[in-house]
């Protein structure tokens, strides 16, 4: 029978996988390095975790996003306020670390399909919301058609994201444009 977690050894690592986040990034991150730096041994991260990626999950799930949650509010301009946060999104983008994090995000959801749902309650709930509530604002106002699915509107936002992530092709203030006026192309009121 194996034997239960020392929930202070757990704590070490998850702290270290955070740690070596914010550092190197999720592709430098190795189990020998999270155990040197948790003072656990690397049969001990083994024994709990099948990959790096469920250690990410779990980290994730318990920890802070590194660049902290957004405070997102509404202007009376729904094309402006969708604009601004791709925008957002595409500057936080531009910065390695957070490329590397996005993927290993993909990454995890992809092994882990458990566990990615979790992430994605956890991170994307709260921007598909956002997006979800300015768009039906926006169809209340008359800006948006009111047989446009606020929900597909969202998930399309969530996969540029995504796919800028993946490609490496930057969500530049010019694509940032492209894309806003594209979607809303397909969505505005005429």
């Amino acid at each position: 029978m194996p034997r239960p977690r020392s929930e202070s050894a757990r704590q070490s690592v998850l702290a270290a996988m955070r740690g070596a986040l914010s550092a190197d990034g999720y592709d430098a991150v190795t189990i020998e390095g999270l155990a040197a730096e948790a003072g656990v041994s690397k049969q001990t991260i083994y024994r709990w975790w099948p990959s790096k990626a469920a250690i990410l999950g779990e980290a994730l799930l318990e920890g802070e996003l590194p660049g902290g949650d957004v405070a997102l509010s509404f202007s009376s301009d729904v094309e402006a306020d969708l604009r601004g946060w791709l925008a957002t999104a595409g500057a936080n983008l531009a910065r390695p670390e957070n490329v590397a994090l996005v993927r290993a995000l993909i990454a995890v959801t992809a092994t882990d399909p458990a566990l990615g749902t979790a992430l994605n309650h956890r991170f994307a709930d709260p921007i598909v919301s956002w997006i979800v509530a300015r768009i039906a604002r926006a169809q209340e106002d008359g800006a948006v058609r009111a047989d446009a699915d606020p929900v597909v509107v969202a998930d399309q936002f969530v996969a540029m994201t995504s796919y800028a992530a993946l490609t490496g092709r930057p969500l530049t203030p010019d694509r940032v444009d492209a894309l806003v006026h594209h979607l809303m192309q397909g969505i505005a009121t005429r």
